[in-house]
């Protein structure tokens, strides 16, 4: 049954949930705890907290860190992968080369390109921390059949693609 738009709001129609979307919408507030500052912080080791805080850097900038988990990326993989702009993932990048946690080189197949890897001297840390923090999630998705483990990420991206329109 579809909705019925409401108002406007931010040029989409703002509705209200149907019956059958209560149950999903009601389950975001329990996911909440888990992204405080706080819960977050406990979690993360020295050295990375430490310079995290000392370079001023945010989530958005931590969220670049797993995506270099598998090697090196070059920046317009990342923006694409961040589904940010690529001067908001140069920026990004930026920031954190500057701090010592990513390594910029120049690609030896293209010299116009740069890739980026994690730093050696961070890595263990942030390879305990993405460990640590993913662990609900990866044990939530051991539960799922490969046709719901699809489901659930599509509707993430669709939620991510929305959040982030």
């Amino acid at each position: 049954m579809p909705h019925a738009p409401q108002t406007e709001s931010a040029g989409h129609p703002v509705r209200v949930p149907a019956p059958a979307d209560v149950e999903v919408i009601g389950l975001i507030p329990l996911l909440a705890p888990y992204f405080r500052k706080g819960l977050v912080e406990g979690a993360m080791p020295e050295p990375l907290l430490g310079t995290m805080k000392a370079h001023h850097l945010t989530p958005r900038h931590g969220a670049v860190l797993p995506q270099l988990l598998a090697g090196e990326l070059t920046v317009g993989e990342l923006a694409r992968r961040l589904r940010v702009s690529l001067p908001t993932a140069s920026e990004l990048v930026g920031a954190l080369n500057r701090a010592g946690i990513v390594e910029r080189d120049e690609d030896p197949a293209n010299r116009r390109r740069v890739l980026v890897s994690l730093s050696p001297d961070y890595r263990p840390a942030i390879e305990r921390f993405i460990a640590t923090r993913s662990e609900p999630l990866l044990r939530a998705l051991d539960t799922l059949s490969p046709r719901d483990r699809a489901g659930f990420v599509a509707g993430l991206a669709a939620w991510t693609r929305e959040i982030l329109a």
